[in-house]
C-alpha cells in the first residue's frame, strides 16, 4: 500500500537560510506574524515552537496536516488537538500566531524552529495505517538520516528511527527511555519509507485506519550552496567521554538535537546559536518534557561542535548518543552592506534597551563617545557569549559582565540596564555601536585553545582568503604578548604586533619584514578554508590560553580591505562602492598612528567628521576634516590631527558600504 502527501519539495542547489530558521519572539497575547524569511505557503514545511521561560509543552504544526488539524506536542503521546491553536497561517515569509498560551502569551518568550520542505534537507508526509506494510513516498532525493513518526488520530508514542540504529530499533521522542526493539519495523530508501506492522499491529507507526505524520530528515546529502554539493544536515552518533570532545561535521552548526540511546533517563536536548549556544555556558531545551532550559557545556566551531562536560544527557562517559545537526547560515555572500553592518549612535538610558539592527548580528562594539576615567571600548560577540567582552584599548583578559548585551536577537540587540562605572548604557552619556554579521566573503569569527605546537592550522568559514585578521588572547596568561595580526591587500602580508590592546599601541611599528619585537610571524599562510599559525613562541597558540580571531575580506560592493600610500594632501580611495563607505577603519603601518574609525552614523561629511581611536581611551574628536564622502569609497585628507595621508606613508584600511 502506498501513501504520500502530494506536495513535493524543491530540488537543485539551495541555501540553508532559505529552508531553516531559529526565530525568537516575546509573547503579546494578540495576533502576530513571525517573519523569518521562510516560504511555508508555497513550499511547505514544519514549525516547531518551544516556550523558553515557562514550563510549557513544545508545539508542532505542519503544512501537510494544515493549521485546522491543530498542533502536536513532543512532551506527551497526545493526538493532534483538532482545532486551530497557535499557528493560524503559513506565509511566504514565515507564519502567523494567535494568542494561544503555548505560542504567544504576554510576558513569555518563545523560540520557533522552521524546517522548510527541500530536497536533501527535510520532508513531511502523512499516511493512513494498514493491516499490511505501508510505503510512504518522500521527496528528499536521498536516503533519510532520521524519521520521526506520530499518530495524529490517537494517543500514541512518537516513534523515532535514526540511521545510527538498526531497522529493528527505535526511540520515543516523548520519553527519556533508551532504545527499544521491534523486529524490522522500518526500512528506508532514497524514495520511500516502508513501515511494517507486527503480529499485533504497530499502533505507534502503523495501525489500521489510524492517521500518521512523518517528519523526514536527510543526512550528508549535498544539494546546497552555489555548487549544489554542500551538506547542511547530518545525522550522526558519538560515544560520551565525560570531558570535552570534538564532533566533526565539516562545517559549523547552528542547531543540534541530541539523545542518548543507552542512558535510562536521557532527555532529548536542543541547542541553537540564536538562544546562546556559544563558548560560555549554554542553554538547552528539553523536548520530552515541559521543562524550561538547562545549562550544559559545549560549543560550535568551524568544523563541528565540542561536546563538553559530563552531563548524562549529552556526554556521560561510555554512553552512546545520536544527533541531528544543521549548518550555520548564511551560505550566500551578501550583496549589500546594510545586511551585514550598521552603526547606531544613541544616548544611554540606564534601562534595558533594544537596538534595531535590521539583521541578525554576531559582533557588537560599544564605544563611549566621551572621555571618563572608566570609559571602555568593548567587543562582544555571539560565538564567545553575550556576557563576555574584550577591550580594544587594554591588554586585559576576556571579562565577564551580565549587564552588557543580554541578547543577540533576529533583527536587534538587547543592551542591559547599565548604571555602572563602565558606561555602556548609562543615562547622560552618548555612545556609538557598530554591529557586524558573519557572512561568506565578508566576515567570520573563530575561537581556539592554544596547544603550543608550531604550524597550527585553524579552520574558518569565510569561504575566501582573509585579508584582515585580528587575533586576541582571551585568557592573556602572558599579557605582555597580546597581539593583532593584520593582513592587507598588498603583495607581502605583514604582522603588526603590539603589547597592549587588541588594536595595538600607536607607537612606531616596523612591518618591513615578518620580524618584529614580539617574535612573529603569527600567521604564516592562509586560504579560503584555514590559516596557519606561526611558531609555538608566537603569542597566538600558547598552551592553556584561549583565542579569538575576527576575519574580514573584500566582498564586492559590500566591503573592502586595502592599502594606500599617502600623497600629503587629498586623495580618493576607490573601494568599488556605489553609495560610499559607511564605516572606515584606518591604521598607519610605517610609523606611529592610532586605529581611527569614522562612520556615517556620527557623520562622514564634507566638513569636520567625528572619529574615535580604538587603541586609546580618548574621547571622540570632532574638530578636524580627515575624511570626506565619495560614492566609490571615501576621501582621505592630510591634517595633523590624524596624519592619515602623509606623503609616502603607508596605510591599511577596512571600509564597509
Amino acid at each position: 500500500m502506498f501513501a504520500s502527501n502530494t506536495s513535493q519539495v524543491s530540488s537543485g542547489g539551495a541555501y540553508i537560510e532559505d529552508v531553516f530558521s531559529t526565530y525568537l519572539w516575546d509573547g503579546t497575547s494578540s495576533t502576530q506574524s513571525i517573519n523569518n524569511g521562510i516560504d511555508l505557503s508555497t513550499k511547505g514545511g514544519l514549525v516547531w515552537i518551544k516556550n523558553r521561560n515557562y514550563t510549557y509543552d513544545s508545539v508542532l504544526v505542519d503544512t501537510a496536516r494544515g493549521t485546522s488539524a491543530g498542533y502536536l506536542t513532543t512532551s506527551f503521546d497526545y493526538a493532534q488537538s483538532g482545532s486551530t491553536y497557535g499557528v493560524t497561517a503559513f506565509n511566504t515569509n514565515g507564519f502567523t500566531l494567535n494568542s494561544d498560551n503555548a505560542v504567544n502569551q504576554s510576558s513569555r518568550t518563545y523560540v520557533g524552529w522552521t524546517f522548510r520542505k527541500q530536497a536533501k534537507f527535510f520532508d513531511v508526509q502523512t499516511y493512513t495505517g494498514s493491516a499490511s506494510a505501508v510505503t510512504i513516498n518522500h521527496s528528499l532525493g536521498s536516503t533519510p538520516g532520521c524519521v520521526i513518526i506520530k499518530c495524529t488520530s490517537n494517543p500514541r508514542n512518537w516513534m523515532v528511527w535514526h540511521r545510527s540504529l538498526t531497522n529493528s530499533q527505535y526511540l520515543y521522542l516523548n520519553t527519556s527511555n533508551p532504545v527499544g526493539s521491534l523486529s524490522n519495523w522500518i526500512s528506508v530508501s532514497s524514495t520511500q519509507i516502508t513501515i511494517q506492522p507486527n503480529a499485533s499491529g504497530n499502533p505507534d507507526a502503523n495501525y489500521v485506519g489510524r492517521t500518521y505524520v512523518a517528519y523526514i530528515f536527510a543526512h550528508d546529502a549535498g544539494g546546497f550552496g552555489s555548487s549544489g554539493s554542500d551538506n547542511v544536515i547530518s545525522c550522526g552518533s558519538y560515544t560520551g567521554t565525560g570531558s570535552d570532545q570534538q564532533i566533526t561535521l565539516g562545517w559549523e552548526p547552528q542547531w543540534v538535537l541530541i539523545k542518548s540511546t543507552t542512558y535510562d533517563y536521557g532527555n532529548w536536548s536542543v541547542m541553537d546559536t540564536m538562544r546562546g549556544w556559544s563558548h560560555q555556558n549554554d542553554v538547552r531545551l528539553v523536548l520530552d518534557s515541559n521543562s524550561e532550559g538547562f545549562i550544559i557545556a559545549g560549543q560550535p566551531n568551524a568544523t563541528g561542535f565540542i561536546m563538553g562536560g559530563s552531563d548524562a544527557d549529552t556526554n556521560q562517559s561510555g554512553q552512546t548518543y545520536i544527533y541531528i545537526a544543521i549548518r550555520r547560515g548564511p551560505m550566500k555572500a551578501p550583496t549589500s552592506g546594510t545586511s551585514v553592518y550598521t552603526g547606531v549612535a544613541r544616548s544611554g538610558t540606564s534601562g534595558v534597551t533594544t537596538i534595531t539592527t535590521g539583521f541578525s548580528s554576531d559582533v557588537a562594539v560599544f564605544c563611549n563617545r566621551e572621555a571618563t576615567a572608566s570609559s571602555q571600548k568593548r567587543i562582544v560577540d555571539r560565538l564567545r557569549g553575550v556576557s563576555r567582552h574584550l577591550l580594544t584599548q587594554y591588554q586585559n583578559a576576556e571579562g565577564t559582565d551580565t549587564a552588557q548585551i543580554t541578547g543577540f536577537l533576529n533583527t536587534s540587540v538587547t543592551v542591559g540596564a547599565d548604571t555602572s562605572e563602565w558606561n555602556l548604557n548609562r543615562s547622560g552619556y552618548n555612545y556609538i555601536n557598530w554591529f557586524f554579521a558573519r557572512a561568506p566573503s565578508f566576515m567570520d569569527i573563530v575561537c581556539w585553545s592554544g596547544n603550543g605546537s608550531a604550524n597550527r592550522v585553524i579552520s574558518h568559514n569565510l569561504t575566501v582568503t582573509p585579508e584582515l585578521v585580528l587575533i586576541k588572547s582571551r585568557t592573556a596568561n602572558n599579557s605582555a604578548y597580546v597581539t593583532a595580526g593584520l593582513y592587507s591587500g598588498v603583495a607581502n602580508h605583514k604582522d603588526i604586533a603590539s603589547e597592549g590592546s587588541l588594536f595595538g599601541a600607536s607607537s612606531s611599528i616596523n612591518i618591513s619584514s615578518f620580524s618584529n619585537p614580539l617574535g612573529g610571524p603569527y600567521v604564516t599562510s592562509k586560504s579560503s578554508t584555514s590559516f596557519t599559525l606561526g611558531s609555538a613562541a608566537a603569542p597566538v597558540n600558547l598552551s592553556g590560553d584561549t583565542y579569538v580571531a575576527y576575519l574580514f575580506a573584500s566582498c564586492p560592493g559590500v566591503s573592502k580591505v586595502g592599502s594606500y600610500t599617502g600623497n600629503g594632501s587629498s586623495q580618493t580611495i576607490n573601494c568599488g562602492f556605489t553609495g560610499g563607505a559607511r564605516f572606515v577603519l584606518i591604521k598607519r603601518t610605517d610609523s606611529s598612528g592610532e586605529w581611527y574609525v569614522w562612520d556615517t552614523a556620527r557623520g562622514i561629511v564634507s566638513a569636520n567628521d567625528p572619529h574615535l581611536e580604538l587603541s586609546s581611551a580618548n574621547a571622540e574628536t570632532t574638530t578636524n576634516d580627515s575624511v570626506d564622502p565619495d560614492n566609490t569609497g571615501f576621501i582621505v585628507n592630510q591634517v595633523s590631527a590624524t596624519n592619515i595621508n602623509v606623503s609616502s606613508a603607508t596605510y591599511i584600511y577596512l571600509a564597509i558600504a
